[in-house]
């Protein structure tokens, strides 16, 4: 989608983009027929599905949602904010700091979840969240404070394949946790994957915003972002997978429960 649009917009000219969505709607239009034909497994019957009251009442399952909306905010700040750092912060035009940026941000993040699925069922999948969050708080470091556009742009591409299993990776421990959870117990993760996942980018657009006013002091200190103050964002953004990590962390399931693999949303 991204090399797509990117291609099309210099064909089309950026003022004609209104079109991309209408054209990209075609994708989900078709998915709506083919969605008729996939076999579905059966559901938790209703007297043995886990409450919704006993999930939020406990610690584990509040875990797993700060697990997703991290995870979510972690993943969707450098997606939506990669190619215009990558244009104003560093300096490269759009169409390369498209694919560079978010292009190859999600190449990498497709071949990671792909190959976790089909190696990682003998990883310990709590261990590898762990160092991939890490990983990527690392990566909005480098990105935010290497003064080489080069490094900048690799550490935001080499985002994707650290993030890639945070959120499936929540997916998989909470339904080993509670395997009994229901779709309504999905449905609730996936809504605090998708507030991290709005709340990440309006944040860090906030502190970028700030970046000539409280955060001026730490945007003196960090290489020229042209005036985006999207460097001081980005640094202070690194907490969010910081979080991520101490958090899942303090994940545990019983020795008795293996995390089992869950397509990505």
């Amino acid at each position: 989608v991204v090399v797509g649009t990117t291609l099309l917009l210099g064909a089309i000219g950026q003022g004609n983009w209104t079109y991309l969505p209408i054209l990209w709607a075609i994708v989900p239009a078709i998915n709506t027929f083919v969605f008729m034909k996939v076999p579905m497994p059966d559901t938790v019957s209703e007297e043995d599905k886990t409450s919704i009251r006993s999930l939020l009442g406990t610690p584990l399952f509040l875990a797993a949602l700060v697990l997703m909306m991290t995870g979510g905010a972690a993943e969707l700040t450098m997606v939506q904010w990669s190619s215009f750092f990558a244009e104003q912060g560093i300096g490269v035009s759009k169409e390369m700091g498209d694919l560079l940026g978010p292009g190859l941000f999600a190449l990498l993040m497709g071949i990671g979840r792909f190959s976790y699925g089909m190696w990682g069922a003998n990883l310990d999948l709590r261990k590898l969240l762990i160092v991939s969050s890490l990983g990527a708080g690392i990566c909005y470091i480098v990105a935010s404070t290497s003064s080489n556009a080069i490094v900048s742009l690799l550490a935001c591409a080499m985002c994707g394949i650290m993030i890639c299993l945070l959120w499936p990776g929540t997916f998989s421990l909470t339904a080993a946790r509670f395997p009994m959870g229901g779709a309504a117990m999905f449905a609730i993760l996936a809504l605090a994957g998708d507030a991290g996942g709005t709340a990440g980018p309006a944040i860090a657009g906030g502190l970028a915003g700030a970046a000539d006013g409280s955060l001026a002091g730490l945007a003196a200190v960090l290489p020229s972002d042209g005036g985006s103050g999207l460097r001081p964002a980005l640094l202070l953004s690194a907490l969010v997978p910081f979080v991520f990590s101490f958090t899942v962390w303090r994940f545990r399931t019983t020795h008795t429960e293996q995390p089992v693999p869950v397509a990505a949303p």
